[in-house]
């Protein structure tokens, strides 16, 4: 590998072990075994090179999520046992990239002023909502719009499930807990449709 590769891995270790915020070009040296005259011949800015750090990381992961996307076969055709089954696997990966999340979460409050992230963060949001649409309802025909609304939603609940696992892993929510409440909404409104209908 090069400078540029080398300091873009270096990149992605300090994002994982110390955040974006804390850290320094220094430390982006240290790890990659370059020299600081690098990160600017090579990526301009120290916030440029990890922008693209996370960039790369999210990538990743987004390519583990689409490859337990295309392995539904297994999950049950039970649609809340589906519904377990699928957010136990998305939340497994969580725990593997956890330190991607959280410098994520830094990261975000750079958006509005680096617009190439932005954009990647928009379309990989796009893509994962699809993506779980994909993985949680199968092949079932929906119209254009309720697709759409439904890959919303779940991508809502994923980026929730998320910061409860940045933030405090030890009392985030599980697949099976998100399919107990999930299950209870349902049965709530089947009640409450019945009592209409009376």
């Amino acid at each position: 590998m090069g400078h540029r590769e080398d300091l873009l891995v270096g990149a992605k270790h300090c994002l994982y072990e110390k955040g974006y915020a804390r850290t320094t070009a220094r430390d982006i040296v240290e790890a990659s075994g370059t020299n600081l005259a690098s990160i600017g011949y090579h990526y301009g800015t120290k916030e440029a090179l990890l922008n693209a750090a996370i960039m790369e990381a999210l990538e990743e992961w987004a390519q583990e999520l689409k490859r337990a996307v295309a392995d539904v076969g297994d999950l049950p055709d039970d649609p809340i046992g589906r519904f377990e089954r699928a957010w136990t696997r998305v939340i497994e990966l969580f725990e593997r990239h956890r330190p991607v999340w959280a410098a994520q979460f830094e990261a975000i409050s750079q958006i509005e002023h680096v617009p190439e992230v932005r954009s990647f963060i928009v379309d990989a949001q796009q893509q994962a909502q699809k993506g779980l649409v994909e993985l949680l309802l199968g092949g079932e025909e929906l119209p254009p719009h309720t697709r759409a609304a439904v890959g919303q939603f779940y991508h809502a609940l994923l980026s929730g499930v998320m910061m409860q696992w940045v933030i405090d892993p030890e009392h985030a929510s599980t697949g099976a807990s998100l399919a107990e409440a999930l299950r209870t909404v349902v049965e709530d409104a089947r009640r409450f449709g019945s009592g209409m209908a009376v």
